[in-house]
């Protein structure tokens, strides 16, 4: 296969954790032609999607990991897979780039995930959609109905429709304290809708991140442990990975969602779970490939290849919600 991969700098990459590297790896072990570039590199042009397209090799060596051929000009139809792997923010620009990637399916390009399902599955709000395994929550700009969701549940979480690594979540306690400048920071005085939960405490034994690929479920999940009291588990705010076996209710929810994200066009998903609720279905560039197979030797890059190599050779999955 050639593959295509389109993704944030390689020069930034932390190959010791990232999952998108784990997937290059494992492509390259294989014996497939790996390619990268930015979202910044595509245009449409001539009635054709184009990119600027980088061959990579890897070298083997954990810090001087790859080299790049000159990028060249190349239709993205030309490729057995495009892999989307470019980190939120999810802002008008990621909405752009997945409009091109659309009209490049349209001319014969596989891309995973697809895109219009990335856009149909907002990774805070698609969780309504199974809303018998959440804590209650609301989604709103209005001040009014959140002081009224804070007197009812008394500790909340406050947070950004299009974040991601925990940035910009907000814990409000029985005391209401700051509650109206938290409110005024995250809607911007009324503008900008957001998302409230009630505060689960099981979140100081982890944010458990479930990996789906292909329809299937990932054994095993990496619990991310906030550290120093932070509310935040996320590997970017601090939190220590744990990889640990799944609970019931953990395969209670990833068995209800894995099949129905798979007929959706979203090949990959990885779903936060805190105690037993969901919290975010992760569909842009979800991770945790590398800590979960360093700690329980379970190869989730080649469970994602192989499932890869399966799409690829499928009729593709409509996108539905």
């Amino acid at each position: 296969m050639k593959i295509a991969f389109l993704t944030d700098p390689l020069s930034q990459f932390k190959t010791y954790k990232d999952s998108t590297f784990a997937m290059m790896r494992e492509a390259h072990r294989r014996g497939y032609e790996i390619y990268a570039f930015g979202p910044e590199d595509m245009a449409l042009e001539g009635g054709q999607v184009i990119a600027n397209i980088s061959a990579i090799t890897l070298t083997g060596d954990s810090d001087d990991w790859y080299r790049a051929e000159p990028a060249v000009s190349m239709p993205l139809s030309s490729f057995d897979a495009v892999l989307q792997r470019k980190d939120p923010p999810f802002d008008m620009e990621y909405i752009y780039a997945t409009y091109l990637l659309e009209m490049a399916e349209q001319q014969g390009a596989r891309v995973f995930n697809k895109p219009a399902a990335i856009r149909n599955h907002n990774e805070k709000l698609s969780i309504a959609q199974f809303s018998q395994f959440t804590t209650p929550t609301l989604v709103t700009r209005d001040e009014q109905r959140i002081r009224a969701f804070h007197r009812a549940h008394q500790d909340i979480i406050l947070k950004p429709l299009d974040g991601m690594g925990g940035a910009g979540i907000f814990r409000i306690r029985e005391d209401g304290m700051n509650l109206g400048s938290v409110i005024e920071t995250l809607t911007l005085n009324g503008t900008r809708t957001i998302m409230v939960q009630r505060y689960i405490p099981e979140i100081v034994h982890g944010d458990k991140r479930i990996l789906l690929i292909g329809g299937k479920v990932v054994p095993y999940a990496l619990a991310r442990i906030p550290q120093n009291g932070e509310v935040r588990g996320n590997l970017a705010a601090g939190g220590v990975g744990v990889a640990q076996d799944l609970s019931e209710r953990d395969l209670e929810i990833a068995q209800t969602l894995a099949p129905q994200l798979y007929e959706r066009g979203l090949l990959l998903v990885g779903l936060d779970v805190i105690g037993n609720c969901l919290t975010e279905v992760n569909v842009t560039s979800p991770t945790c490939f590398q800590e979960i197979t360093q700690q329980k030797g379970f190869d989730v890059a080649a469970m994602f290849i192989d499932a890869l190599e399966v799409a690829v050779t499928s009729p593709y999955k409509k996108t539905s919600v």
